[in-house]
């Protein structure tokens, strides 16, 4: 990630676990590396535990599927006049955040977790990036919409193409 730098040296870090959560903080990245004129850089972590679990198939790939299929979701596909650097970094999520987030200059976008937790507890993940972080972090909630979805309001997309920068 060295080589990737805007006029600023800003970028926008922001993990993506597919879970709702982290749908509403991809939403919030772009729109803050859109504002800042910052490269955004999405980060899928996966561990050895994965391999395990799915000894078939390959947790790298896996992880950037998941990737794929987060912009296909939230975007329609990878959004137009962004840098976008992705990132797929075998750690436990908060340590892959924390890794890929490693300037003060970065802005690290995390969801906050599962719906309606914000208020009383944040998720471990955003808790952890926010306690460790050297970096502005700004923790996103889940929108009303992925709290409370209704069948066909949302649908699970399967990636069309990559944007692998």
């Amino acid at each position: 990630m060295a080589g990737i730098d805007t006029a600023q040296g800003r970028r926008v870090v922001v993990g993506l676990s597919g879970s709702a959560s982290s749908l509403a903080a991809l939403y919030r990245a772009v729109g803050e590396a859109g504002r800042l004129g910052a490269v955004l850089v999405p980060v899928a972590a996966w561990q050895r535990a994965d391999e395990v679990l799915r000894p078939f198939d390959d947790p790298e790939s896996q992880a950037r599927r998941r990737l794929d299929a987060a912009f296909e979701q939230a975007f329609g596909g990878y959004p137009s006049g962004l840098l976008i650097h992705p990132e797929v970094l075998r750690a436990e999520a908060a340590q892959a955040l924390l890794a890929a987030a490693d300037r003060p200059t970065d802005l690290l976008v995390v969801g906050s977790g599962r719906p309606g937790r914000l208020h009383r507890h944040l998720g471990p993940v955003a808790r952890y990036c926010k306690a460790h972080a050297g970096c502005e972090v700004l923790v996103v909630p889940p929108s009303e919409l992925l709290e409370n979805p209704r069948p066909g309001r949302l649908r699970l997309a399967q990636p069309t193409g990559s944007a692998w920068v």
